[in-house]
């Protein structure tokens, strides 16, 4: 070996060099190779980092090795030799902060143990009442596990976000500018309020008539902010057992917590926020528990976060008063039927998709349409009236006709009336 880097050292135009001559010449000494062997390693660098770049591969993918030094059927039969571990939670630590500390661990349905760390846990890595995975012999803590979040809950975060942006809500600006100064501001500036000294908003409730586009403002709103979406609809917190519901609503602010920034929001949150009462017979207690966690949850010991609250509702006058005070839902947006002007809004909105006609008097519509929000439902029933015809285009006589049909001949089924009553 040695022989073979002495002739390489005597050549007076060096030859390029590939690895396991680099490799012999740094053992038996550089020479004039040196310069040249640092240029090639840097070489080798960059064009290691180009490959990864047009693979697509990133750092946190690959780890320390890269994709060529990977061996995954060792890997495989590694992970097939290891030990299943069990799950157990870690109820005191003893002589915390010491090389000789202790940890007792519950194992549930068997026993509390104290036992020491593996040697891929470290100290600091476990807390107490933390859920950890020990193994079956000395039941040692092996990892440290995440705290455990019922999968209902888990599947209320919104991952896909909705396709509905506020260009496609009519006739609720005054609404819109309102929840973004609540949601969107404290995101985007959060230095305004510091340099105020004021602590922005923290809850809304949204209140109105059905169909006014409460559900549709909040869907908006997932649209438009990067932060966890949580929906949550009021009647699946209403759980058949005592405690359960309360637990749920315990844990969802927990994996809210966790997040950066979060936004939950509750859809017909009168299903579990009503007015406390004794009927005598107990039936209601278990929604009462529940609405009382969410009250604590808001503005309770614990700070809340940056989790920002929307509610939604068409009965604010069945509430609970803990619920609406200041600090838990600081202020009320309502949602109130649509002017003329934000009718003939809506009618251009639903029918931006539609081959309709030119010059269609939107205006004379919306003025047959007084105190309706079953516009949607017009513009359908336009659609069905060219379908039946044949046609390819939706005429205004076709949308004169859906306003006959639908306002006037489906009146007795309107909701809007009996809801007016809070007003």
């Amino acid at each position: 070996m040695a022989d073979i880097a002495d002739d390489l050292l005597k050549e007076k135009n060096p030859p390029p060099l590939d690895e396991d001559d680099i490799a012999l010449l740094k053992t038996y000494g550089l020479g004039p190779y040196a310069n040249l062997i640092k240029r090639t390693e840097k070489d080798i660098k960059v064009m290691a980092k180009k490959v990864n770049d047009l693979c697509g591969i990133k750092e946190s993918d690959t780890g320390l090795a890269v994709p060529s030094q990977w061996d995954l059927v060792s890997d495989k039969q590694m992970m097939q030799e290891e030990q299943p571990l069990q799950v157990a939670r870690c109820t005191k630590i003893i002589n915390a902060n010491t090389d000789d500390s202790k940890y007792v661990i519950n194992v549930k349905q068997i026993a509390k143990f104290v036992v020491g760390l593996g040697e891929k846990v470290s100290p600091t890595d476990i807390e107490e009442g933390m859920r950890v995975g020990v193994d079956r012999n000395k039941y040692q803590i092996q990892i440290p596990l995440p705290p455990k979040i019922d999968p209902s809950v888990t599947m209320m975060t919104v991952e896909e976000k909705p396709d509905v942006t506020y260009n496609d809500i009519g006739g609720c600006k005054e609404q819109i500018e309102k929840m973004r100064e609540v949601v969107e501001l404290p995101m985007l500036h959060p230095e305004k309020f510091v340099k105020l000294g004021i602590d922005p908003p923290k809850g809304v409730l949204c209140y109105g008539p059905p169909g006014t586009g409460k559900t549709l403002l909040a869907r908006a709103v997932a649209n438009r902010t990067d932060a966890c979406f949580i929906r949550v609809i009021g009647s699946e917190l209403v759980q058949k057992y005592v405690g359960e519901g309360a637990r749920m609503v315990r844990e969802l602010f927990q994996m809210a917590r966790s997040k950066k920034a979060c936004i939950v929001f509750f859809d017909e949150v009168d299903a579990i926020g009503g007015a406390r009462f004794d009927d005598g017979l107990g039936g209601d207690n278990e929604v009462q528990r529940t609405m009382l966690e969410i009250v604590n949850q808001l503005d309770g010991f614990d700070a809340r976060g940056n989790i920002k609250v929307l509610m939604a509702t068409n009965r604010p006058d069945t509430l609970d008063p803990a619920l609406l005070r200041p600090g838990r839902l600081d202020r009320k947006v309502e949602f109130g039927l649509p002017d003329l002007e934000s009718r003939t809004q809506i009618f251009k909105i639903h029918t931006r998709t539609m081959n309709t006609e030119r010059d269609i008097r939107f205006e004379l519509l919306s003025r047959l349409c007084p105190n309706s929000t079953d516009i949607r439902s017009v513009c359908t029933e336009a659609g069905m009236y060219a379908i039946r015809a044949r046609r390819k285009t939706v005429t205004e006589k076709d949308f004169l006709e859906a306003v006959n049909k639908v306002i006037k001949g489906y009146q007795k089924f309107s909701a809007t009336p009996k809801y007016m009553v809070y007003n």
